[in-house]
């Protein structure tokens, strides 16, 4: 990010705090929004560079998907561990509270739920030392309120070192609420120690864009229009119309006069790299051209370059097709 949009951010983030912002930053280190302040705010991995430390494809090559932010501890006590306040980063309520950081490479986990401008919005704070002793699935908490203690918990072979200590912090969509019945059928035998919140059934986006946009709009944010500004890296159809997506997320179904007319047989769905369906167009049954429950549209090989990590589709002798992860995911996503 160069230093004029970084200035610019940083004068419209200023903006618009004083208001109260829709998603705020989950700790007090703002560098984010400061001219050059990237080194400041991203952790990176061991010997990369702060560039690690951001969402997407940004570790491996570009073949390993980072799902949310690192974000560096300002914060010490005398033995050099992290003690950074994890504030909420909206009003929302208490979704899940994993305290037994053995059961995860994330340790100590909180998840919120947000209502933001219709849409369900889930944010994520891992590797925490602790999560508020009171904090339990069902209350209630306030944008800023302090929910936890940075840390750097984790069930990782390589543990995560005092000079790395940071809160990764994610903002998420819930692919189905039936998540963990769906896990044990196609699973069998392996656990699932957190329900509908483990790692397979958050989609994220990617937050430091989130709040880059936030500020530069200064008030005129939606996050429904946020969504669909992301790049569509493919589209495919799906032969189903009752699954939570839609219900959930109809802020992002668009008109389609045909279905209106005719009747909706399935949905035409633009996915994101890692699968966020950001556009649903209901489809009548003259607009469902195939045979199975899924087909694949279109691919839009730029963004397929730019984020490999995804894993959704692959090319192979010039023709294209959804993969064994791709057609699992559109299976969990319309099951």
């Amino acid at each position: 990010m160069n230093s004029a949009l970084a200035a610019g951010l940083w004068l419209g983030w200023a903006a618009i705090a004083t208001a109260g912002p829709i998603l705020r930053l989950p700790t007090a280190n703002q560098a984010l929004f400061q001219p050059g302040g990237e080194e400041r705010f991203f952790t990176p991995t061991t010997g990369k560079t702060w560039t690690s430390g951001q969402f997407g494809c940004v570790r491996s090559d570009g073949h390993q998907f980072h799902e949310g932010i690192d974000i560096k501890c300002l914060a010490r006590d005398r033995h050099g561990e992290p003690t950074d306040p994890i504030m909420a980063s909206a009003d929302g309520v208490v979704a899940y509270a994993s305290r037994h950081p053995g059961n995860s490479n994330y340790g100590n986990y909180l998840v919120l739920r947000h209502q933001i401008d219709g849409l369900e919005i889930y944010t994520l704070y891992a590797h925490l030392s602790e999560i508020r002793a009171d904090l339990k699935p069902g209350d209630s908490v306030r944008g800023g309120e302090v929910v936890a203690t940075m840390g750097r918990t984790s069930n990782t072979r390589q543990a995560i070192t005092k000079d790395r200590a940071h809160v990764h912090f994610e903002v998420d969509l819930v692919v189905n609420e039936r998540f963990a019945t769906w896990y044990s059928q196609h699973y069998a035998g392996q656990r699932n120690d957190h329900g509908n919140f483990h790692g397979h059934n958050l989609l994220g986006v990617d937050p430091a864009a989130l709040l880059w946009d936030e500020a530069k709009l200064r008030g005129g944010f939606n996050m429904a229009r946020f969504l669909q500004s992301q790049p569509e890296m493919c589209r495919v159809l799906v032969r189903a119309t009752s699954f939570p997506w839609v219900k959930r997320y109809a802020a992002l179904i668009q008109p389609n006069p045909v279905a209106a007319r005719e009747g909706t047989v399935g949905y035409e769905l633009a996915l994101t790299f890692n699968g966020i369906p950001v556009r649903i167009i209901p489809r009548a049954a003259s607009e469902m051209k195939m045979t199975g429950k899924f087909a694949l549209l279109s691919v839009n090989t730029a963004v397929h370059e730019s984020s490999p990590c995804g894993g959704l589709v692959r090319e192979r002798g010039g023709r294209w097709s959804l993969t064994p992860h791709g057609l699992e995911f559109l299976d969990l996503l319309t099951y």
